[in-house]
């Protein structure tokens, strides 16, 4: 898939085929339409596809919409939702890009939308199939639990802030390592955010029964809550008895952030992240928010994001990237679950789809998928604060035992200075990282 993507830039590609397609005529005929792109082979079609989509977007971004019109009709001649991987893409960056289109009519966009319901229910649902056809999560949970075992050797009370509460698996696991600890089992307490207190109230139950099985003193504490909402009464909640602190930034928490940063005008590059003191700056961003977690002094923070960079300024900048690590993940699926399997469409369709269209249809306040890469987050960490911890050996060995025997040659782990990637092939798409606050 990444070949793929590789030739479409190159001049070998264009004259062939693309050199063909283009030479061919393009306008509908008597009968259907384009039949000749019926008869492409799969590696042609993706080639076709991935050029036919940069073309719509193009257009797109240029404001040509009758000819992003005939090039979307063009793509549903190629593009299927149970098809191969790149036609599965297709379909979910063609309706993004419709989407986009149709925002351009702010009335006929809402009445078509009108009537749409997210049911949690749902929502619980696309995270839990995630977790289950996905390493991605389990490895960065064995790779915290350990930082935070390792974190908080002999203390006997451990408080652990969860910024994106919502899969009970990983606190569940930890639980059974606390309970076995030489020492003594700690008092456990765990502060959850979230935004949807059903999500809350599932983990709160969980939790609760295990460390109950377990004899071990715990309480969980629900926040219910948009994460980046009054960074001051999240202070007055952590702060709490015991300085034996771990805070956890799961997947898109940092996006989050972000978010927030552009909703209120503010440029988090880390180039300019060091302009003015977070205290004078009234409005929520990311440089503050991350120097009151640094007020907390947490003995360590685990940070585990989508290493993807889906927060450009264009919508060719974001296309031409979600393309990419999309691709990737698509791909994941294809080599591990049966096209026709139920889940995999949910999973490709309500969170994939949902974050594509976000993606690429949405701007500003709307546009909520704002994933960036490492390296990026490395030096916002930097500036507010935070020295990064090397993840121990240990964890890494554990984590990658797993990976090893996850039954897929296709994932892999690297380590990058302390820091651990996830990959699909050469393709990373997760990292994990510990930090602490610097003396």
């Amino acid at each position: 898939m990444e070949s793929m993507f590789q030739e479409e830039g190159s001049s070998s590609v264009t004259s062939s085929p693309l050199q063909f397609f283009s030479m061919m005529s393009l306008s509908p005929s008597i009968g259907s339409p384009y039949p000749w792109l019926r008869e492409l082979k799969s590696e042609e079609r993706g080639l076709y596809l991935i050029h036919l989509l940069l073309t719509c977007a193009n257009h797109v971004a240029a404001g040509s919409l009758e000819n992003a019109n005939v090039t979307l009709e063009q793509i549903s001649q190629l593009a299927s939702p149970d098809g191969d991987t790149m036609q599965r893409i297709a379909a979910y960056f063609t309706e993004a890009l419709a989407d986009r289109i149709l925002k351009t009519w702010p009335g006929l966009h809402r009445a078509l939308n009108s009537t749409r319901i997210v049911m949690v229910s749902e929502e619980i649902l696309v995270q839990k199939l995630f977790f289950e056809l996905f390493p991605f999560l389990k490895v960065a949970y064995i790779l915290t639990n350990q930082a935070i075992v390792e974190a908080m050797e002999g203390e006997k009370m451990v408080h652990i802030i969860d910024l994106n509460a919502a899969e009970p698996a990983q606190w569940i696991a930890l639980l059974q390592v606390l309970s076995a600890r030489p020492e003594g089992t700690p008092h456990l307490r765990i502060t959850g955010v979230h935004h949807q207190k059903e999500i809350l109230d599932q983990m709160a139950h969980k939790l609760t029964e295990e460390a109950e099985r377990l004899d071990i003193p715990f309480q969980f504490n629900p926040v219910v809550s948009n994460l980046a909402e009054k960074i001051s009464s999240f202070v007055k909640t952590f702060k709490w008895n015991s300085p034996a602190k771990a805070l956890l930034m799961n997947q898109s928490t940092l996006g989050d952030l972000l978010e927030k940063d552009m909703i209120n005008g503010y440029s988090p590059s880390p180039d300019s992240a060091s302009s003015s003191p977070a205290s004078s700056t009234a409005s929520m961003n990311s440089e503050s928010f991350l120097n009151a977690l640094w007020g907390l002094s947490p003995k360590v923070m685990v940070v585990t994001e989508q290493d993807s960079n889906h927060n450009g300024s264009t919508l060719m900048e974001r296309l031409l990237e979600a393309l990419y690590s999309y691709a990737a993940l698509f791909d994941c699926l294809e080599s591990t679950v049966s096209r026709t399997s139920l889940e995999r469409l949910k999973v490709e369709k309500m969170l994939f789809g949902e974050e594509i269209k976000n993606i690429i249809a949405c701007e500003g306040a709307e546009r909520k998928e704002r994933h960036e890469k490492l390296d990026k987050w490395i030096q916002r960490l930097d500036l507010s604060g935070f020295g990064n911890v090397p993840l121990s050996y240990y964890g890494m060995l554990q984590a990658r035992r797993f990976l090893q025997s996850y039954g897929c040659e296709g994932y892999r782990m690297r380590e990058e200075n302390g820091c651990v990637v996830i990959c699909w092939q050469d393709r990373s798409l997760f990292s994990t990282t510990a930090w602490r606050p610097k003396k």
